[in-house]
């Protein structure tokens, strides 16, 4: 079964997603890009709002892909008892010094996901070492909120053999990307673990909107649906 990932920037949200049945609460910042962070104080008052309800995760921010630097962030966040640490991995430069750098901590506990961008020449290879360091998971996501969708730039064979390569080294997986209602059927063919959703979930399908509880629901029930209908056709 596929789950819904919402991602949140304030307690507030944090509340409305739980309220709506989104499966994991995920925090970030819009205003700051992609993979935008929250203030460490924001992301520690949303842990305790949302009181282990539901998963909470967490981005470090659209970083350079300096090693220490992104350790050290992630050491960071972690610290804010979220449940998932996020890291995004952009452009095509020192991938593999960034994972050296944060293996220890994987490897010590912390429950790290990856996460990599469709647009921005996406390259597979490196699930191997992702695993192989002790992350949790990956997510293929897009790195510029410019109106394309994740599919707009991966079709779903490929996003399908994304998962299946990441379920086989023992990962889970997520998609996101400016999805909307109407990518969920085509996306559970793909059979990621999660799906994540932002502008989706906001009024006029704005990412920096507010959050609107209909729209959760909406996605939600969807999403629902297409589940029992894709278990029905296995």
């Amino acid at each position: 079964m596929t789950r819904m990932l919402a991602s949140v920037t304030n307690e507030l949200e944090a509340a409305l997603a739980v309220e709506g049945g989104a499966d994991i609460i995920d925090l970030k910042n819009p205003l700051e890009g992609a993979l935008g962070a929250l203030p460490l104080n924001v992301i520690e008052r949303i842990v305790a709002a949302v009181g282990g309800r539901r998963p909470v995760s967490a981005t470090i921010g659209d970083l350079p892909m300096v090693p220490e630097l992104l350790a050290e962030r992630v050491r960071q966040t972690a610290a804010t008892q979220v449940d998932i640490v996020k890291a995004g991995f952009f452009g095509h430069h020192n991938h593999e010094a960034c994972i050296d750098a944060i293996r220890p901590l994987a490897k010590g506990g912390v429950r790290m996901v990856a996460v990599l961008f469709a647009d921005d020449a996406f390259d597979g290879s490196i699930l191997s070492s992702l695993s192989n360091a002790g992350f949790y998971g990956v997510m293929l996501d897009t790195s510029r909120k410019n109106g394309q969708r994740l599919t707009d730039y991966l079709s779903i064979p490929v996003l399908a053999d994304f998962v299946g390569h990441s379920r086989r080294l023992g990962m889970v997986s997520g998609l996101a990307g400016s999805l909307t209602i109407a990518d969920i059927d085509s996306l559970l063919d793909a059979h990621p673990d999660y799906l994540g959703f932002r502008g989706a979930l906001c009024s006029c399908h704005d990412r920096t909107a507010m959050m609107e509880l209909d729209r959760i629901l909406a996605v939600r029930e969807v999403l629902r649906k297409s589940n029992i209908h894709t278990a029905a056709m296995a």
